[in-house]
C-alpha cells in the first residue's frame, strides 16, 4: 500500500458526511458540543444509542476508551458525554460528541479502500468483525468497479454462509452491498487526494439491510509504480523469434556438456527444415554444421534468429555484427547481467539500448530458450521439446517452460510456442501474450510471473488479451508475512497476493493456484468448448467417485450440481436399472451393457439444461483386460476375445465424450485416476488421441471446469 508521509486522517464526522455523498449507508448521528446536547440528541434518535468522542486529530476511538456503547436512558448518556469530554486531551485538538443508534446485527462486513503501488486505488470487501484479520475472508477488485464486478467481489467471499439466511435473520441485502461498492469506487476514481478508507463495521441488520457505523477516511498524495513503455516489437521481429529461415548458433561447441553444443544439438533433433549455422572460435565441425570463427562469414539475408551462448562481453559486437547479416531477434542464454548486480544491471540497459538501435528483438538474457512448434523448432539449452497443440508459454522462470512442456509430454494436449524470458530486459511476458493473441496456432496463454513492477499496466494490458483469448496464469511469491497493521484497518487485510488475485478476476485472467492446476488450465481452454451456463451433470459408474466430484463443485461456488429435470430422468429410466441413482450424479450403479454409457452420455449432453459434463469411470474394462494380459492363463481360456472387447469399450466411450462434445458445443470432461496409474489403457489412451486432456480425478476436472466457465461469464458466453 503506498501512501504519502504527510498524509491526514479526517475525523469520523468528516470522513462520514464525504462517503455518505457517494452511497455509504451510515447510520443517523447527531454531532453535539455538550453533555446536555447528547442526551437530547438521544432521546430525538431514541434508545439505545451510542455516544463517542470526536475530533479532527482522534482516529482510534477505541483504543483509548472513548466509545459508550448500549446507552438506554438520558441520565446514562449525559453521564457517559461528560466522562468522554473529560478524557479529552489537549493533543486532540476541537472536540465533540457523537450520538448515534445503537445499531444490532449479529454479522459484519468490512469495506473500504486503499491505493497499492502496483495496481492503483482498489476496494476492498471482507467479512469483518473482532475476528476478520485471522478470518482474512475479503476480496479486493481494481477501480473503476462495475456492478457486475461489485457482485462477484461478494459471490466470491469463501463465507458464504453469513451472506444467507443465518439464525433467523434474513439474508444479506447483496444489492445494498453492491450499491455501497460501487460508491466507494466512485470515491477512489474522483477523488485523487484520498489514499484510504476504511468503512468497518458494516453491520448486516436482522431484516438484511447494511448500516455503515464507522469511516475512517485518510488524504494524502498517491505514489504508484509504473513502467515508461517501450515501442513494442513488430510482427516481423516476432515472427523471426518463432518462425525464422535460418539460425544461429553463437558459441557452438564440441562438448556435449556446453550449452553451445546441446542449443545446436536441440535445433537439429527437432526437426527444424530452416538453415542452420554456427560460430566457433576454431571453426570446427559441430554435428554435422560446418561453423565459422567470424560473423561475416555467414550469408546476408539468410538468418532471422540468433541464439546466444557466448559470455556478456562478447555480446555488443556479436549483436551488430548479427544486424549486418539481416538478423532480426535474438535469444540470450548469457548470464551476468541483471541477477548480477549493479554492473550487471548497467551492461543490460547498455545492451537493450544497442538492440533497439538495431531494430532486433531481445529476448533473455539468462533464458532457457524459445519452442515453436509450428516451425519444428527446439532451440533451447534444456529438455523437453513437447508436441504441437495450442497452449503458448511466457515464463519468468525457465524451469517452469520445460515443466509445462513436461506435462504436455505426458497428457499429450501440446504446445505451439514457449519463451522462458529470463531477465526480461525488453521482451516481457506481457509482449509475448499480447503477441499469442495474434497467433493463429494459439489458444490460450500460459504464464508464471513473479517480480511485478507495474501491477496496473500488466493487467490493463492481459485484460486487453482476455477479451479474445484465455490467459492462465500461476505466480510464485503468493504470501505475504509482511508486518500488519491494526485489525480495524483495511491495510492489515491488504497483502499483496490478495489485491493481485482480484486484479487477475477483473481481468479476466484465470489464476491457477498450482503448476499442475495452471497446465491443466490451459489443456482444457486449449480442447474443450466454453460452458453456456454453470449447470454441471455428473455421469459415473460407481457412486463414490460422484460423491467427491459432487463436494468439489459446491466448493467451487459457481457450478452447480443442477437437479436431474424430470423428462431426463424419464430418458435415462429407459437405459438403466431400477436400482440407478434418479438423480444427479447420474450413478450407473454398475447396470451397464454395451452401449449404455454412450446413450445415456447422449441423453445428458444434448439435454437444453445441461452445460457441462463430467464422465467419471473411465477405464475400467481396459484395466481389467489389463490384469487378464499380464496373467499366466493369458493367451488361452477364451481371454483373447473378452480382452479385446474391454478395451474396445472404454475406447468407444473415450470416442463418444469427444464426438459429444463436438456435435452439442458442450464441455465433457473425462476424469480416472488411471490417467496416471496407467496411462496406456486403452480409455485414457483414446482420449489423448482425441487431443483432449484425461483428468486424473473428479475434483480436478471440477476445478479445470471453473476456470472455463469463469473466463465464460467475463466475455459474456455464459450466464452468472
Amino acid at each position: 500500500m503506498s501512501t504519502s508521509s504527510s498524509s491526514t486522517t479526517l475525523s469520523e464526522s468528516s470522513s462520514k458526511e464525504l462517503l455518505a455523498a457517494y452511497g455509504v449507508p451510515f447510520a443517523p448521528e447527531r454531532k453535539v458540543a455538550t453533555a446536555e446536547q447528547a442526551a437530547k440528541a438521544a432521546a430525538d434518535l431514541g434508545f439505545p444509542v451510542v455516544v463517542k468522542l470526536g475530533g479532527d486529530k482522534i482516529a482510534h476511538k477505541t483504543e483509548r476508551g472513548l466509545v459508550r456503547l448500549r446507552l438506554s436512558d438520558a441520565a446514562s448518556v449525559s453521564e457517559a458525554a461528560s466522562q468522554l469530554l473529560a478524557a479529552a486531551t489537549p493533543a486532540d485538538g476541537d472536540v465533540h460528541l457523537l450520538v448515534a443508534p445503537m445499531i444490532a446485527g449479529t454479522r459484519e462486513l468490512i469495506a473500504g479502500v486503499l491505493v497499492d503501488a502496483q495496481f492503483g486505488p482498489t476496494v476492498m470487501l471482507g467479512i469483518g468483525g473482532i475476528m476478520a484479520e485471522v478470518i482474512a475472508d475479503v476480496q479486493f477488485r481494481p477501480a473503476p468497479l462495475t456492478r457486475d464486478g461489485a457482485l462477484g467481489m461478494v459471490q466470491s467471499l469463501r463465507m458464504q454462509g453469513l451472506l444467507e439466511d443465518f439464525r433467523g435473520e434474513a439474508a444479506v441485502n447483496v444489492d445494498q452491498v453492491v450499491d455501497c461498492l460501487v460508491g466507494l469506487s466512485r470515491v477512489a476514481v474522483e477523488r485523487q487526494d484520498i489514499v484510504s478508507v476504511d468503512v468497518n463495521p458494516l453491520i448486516v441488520r436482522a431484516n438484511g439491510d447494511i448500516v455503515a457505523v464507522d469511516a475512517l477516511v485518510e488524504l494524502g498524495e498517491r505514489v504508484t509504480n509504473s513502467s515508461s513503455a517501450r515501442q513494442k516489437y513488430t510482427d516481423a521481429q516476432f515472427r523471426a523469434l518463432f518462425e525464422p529461415k535460418g539460425v544461429l548458433v553463437t558459441g557452438a561447441s564440441t562438448h556435449p556438456g556446453k550449452f553451445g553444443f546441446v542449443s545446436l544439438h536441440n535445433i537439429l533433433a527437432s526437426g527444424y527444415a530452416g538453415g542452420v549455422y554456427g560460430t566457433n572460435l576454431q571453426g570446427e565441425e559441430v554435428l554435422g554444421i560446418k561453423t565459422v570463427a567470424d560473423i561475416a562469414a555467414l550469408p546476408d539475408n539468410a538468418i532471422d534468429l540468433v541464439f546466444v551462448c557466448t559470455p556478456a562481453s562478447a555480446n555488443p559486437d556479436l549483436l551488430r555484427a548479427c544486424a549486418a547479416k539481416g538478423v532480426r531477434a535474438a535469444f540470450l542464454t548469457s548470464a551476468g547481467y541483471g541477477e548480477a548486480g549493479d554492473e550487471g544491471r548497467k551492461l543490460e540497459a547498455e545492451l537493450v539500448a544497442l538492440a533497439d538501435e538495431l531494430g532486433i528483438l531481445l529476448a533473455g538474457p539468462n533464458g532457457q530458450g524459445v519452442v515453436s512448434t509450428p516451425a519444428k523448432l527446439c532451440a533451447q539449452i534444456v529438455a523437453p521439446n513437447p508436441p504441437a497443440g495450442a497452449i503458448a508459454v511466457a515464463s519468468q522462470s525457465g524451469n517452469f517452460v520445460s515443466s509445462f512442456m513436461n506435462y504436455a509430454r505426458s497428457a499429450g494436449v501440446g504446445i505451439s510456442r514457449a519463451v522462458s524470458a529470463g531477465n526480461a530486459a525488453a521482451l516481457g511476458v506481457a509482449d509475448l501474450i499480447e503477441w499469442y493473441a495474434t497467433d493463429q496456432a494459439t489458444r490460450v496463454s500460459l504464464a508464471y510471473v513473479e517480480g511485478i513492477h507495474d501491477g496496473a499496466g500488466l493487467m490493463s494490458r492481459l485484460g486487453e488479451v482476455t477479451k479474445t483469448k484465455p490467459v492462465v496464469l500461476v505466480k510464485g511469491g503468493a504470501t505475504d508475512k509482511g508486518a500488519r497493521a491494526a485489525a480495524s484497518h483495511t491495510g492489515a487485510l491488504a497483502a499483496n497476493d490478495s489485491i493481485f488475485d482480484g486484479a487477475c478476476k477483473a481481468a479476466g485472467i484465470s489464476r491457477a493456484v498450482t503448476v499442475e492446476e495452471a497446465y491443466e488450465a490451459a489443456a482444457t481452454f486449449a480442447t474443450q468448448p466454453l460452458p453456456k451456463g454453470p449447470n454441471i451433470v455428473i455421469l459415473t459408474t460407481a457412486g463414490g467417485w460422484g460423491v467427491v466430484t459432487s463436494d468439489a463443485i459446491a466448493r467451487d461456488g459457481l457450478l452447480q450440481l443442477m437437479p436431474l429435470p424430470d423428462d431426463l430422468r424419464a430418458q435415462i429410466d429407459t437405459k438403466l436399472p431400477p436400482r440407478w441413482s434418479k438423480n444427479n450424479p447420474v450413478d450407473c450403479a454398475g447396470g451397464e451393457t454395451r452401449d449404455t454409457i454412450p446413450e445415456v452420455m447422449e441423453m445428458i449432453a444434448s439435454h437444453p439444461s445441461v452445460d457441462a459434463v463430467i464422465y467419471l469411470g473411465l477405464g475400467i474394462q481396459a484395466n481389467q483386460a489389463r490384469l487378464m494380459r499380464e496373467g499366466h492363463f493369458y493367451p488361452g481360456e477364451g481371454l483373447e476375445r473378452i480382452v479385446e472387447y474391454h478395451e474396445r469399450q472404454d475406447s468407444r466411450f473415450a470416442q463418444a465424450a469427444h464426438d459429444l462434445s463436438l456435435a452439442t458445443g458442450k464441455p465433457i470432461l473425462v476424469a480416472t485416476e488411471l490417467a496416471v496409474a496407467d496411462p496406456d489403457n486403452a480409455g485414457v489412451r483414446t482420449v489423448r488421441e482425441t487431443g483432449r486432456l484425461c483428468y486424473a480425478s473428479g475434483n480436478r476436472a471440477v476445478t479445470a471446469l471453473g476456470h472455463l466457465y469463469r473466463y465464460a461469464v467475463h466475455t459474456g458466453v455464459a450466464t452468472r
